[in-house]
């Protein structure tokens, strides 16, 4: 294990697809993000390389999980918002040392019991 119990997964679409992002990050088991405006400055070689139209404006989205799940999430926002798909999606994560601010919240298990889940992971 690397030490860090969170991560943060950036994920760049074009305009119009952070919710398509934010439902299949949900779906992966993430509780919320943070959408970020943006624009892209890719060159006219870069879309003749990647047979893709570049669009300018984009948008950023952040969300922050446990280190348990963002395979998942990465997997999930591939599969309905990657390079293949009309959002264009590029997503990468990298390493919290440091969560604050977290809130415990309850999870229901599949037998309808509930669940309490630490506001962090304790090493």
């Amino acid at each position: 294990m690397n030490g860090f119990s969170h991560e943060v997964i950036f994920c760049i679409v074009n305009t119009g697809f952070s919710e398509t992002v934010m439902e299949a990050a949900k779906d992966a088991g993430a509780r919320g993000g943070t959408i970020l405006n943006a624009r892209g400055t890719a060159n006219k070689e870069a879309e003749s390389f990647f047979h893709i139209a570049i669009q300018p404006e984009k948008e950023i989205v952040m969300i922050l999980v446990d280190t348990k799940i963002k395979d998942a999430v990465l997997h999930a926002l591939y599969q309905k918002a990657g390079l293949d798909t009309m959002g264009q999606g590029i997503a990468f994560a990298l390493p919290v040392d440091n969560v604050v601010g977290l809130t415990p919240w309850k999870a229901v298990d599949k037998d309808g019991k509930t669940i309490n889940m630490p506001a962090v992971a304790k090493d």
